[in-house]
């Protein structure tokens, strides 16, 4: 899957380890069901420790960052258009 940021500049998941697309995928998840960057946050930071099958934490690397940074931002959105409704 090719993620591409605000800046334009595309990240291909195809190049991250399974660990990294593992957290991803889970972010995917909570991003449309949290209430709150906080809780959203939370499950970053759960995520991250958790690694994958629990394997341990999971090392965040630029482009993992990069992908966080933009899905944070899409729910700061999602929210801010809740709010206003």
């Amino acid at each position: 899957m090719i993620i591409r940021t605000d800046s334009g500049h595309p990240i291909d998941t195809a190049d991250l380890s399974p660990e990294e697309r593992h957290v991803i995928q889970k972010l995917l998840a909570w991003m449309t069901l949290v209430d709150s960057m906080d809780q959203f946050c939370q499950k970053k930071e759960q995520a991250l420790a958790a690694g994958w099958n629990d394997s341990g934490p999971v090392r965040e690397t630029r482009a993992l960052t990069r992908i966080i940074q933009h899905l944070e931002k899409q729910v700061r959105q999602r929210l801010k258009n809740l709010s206003s409704r």
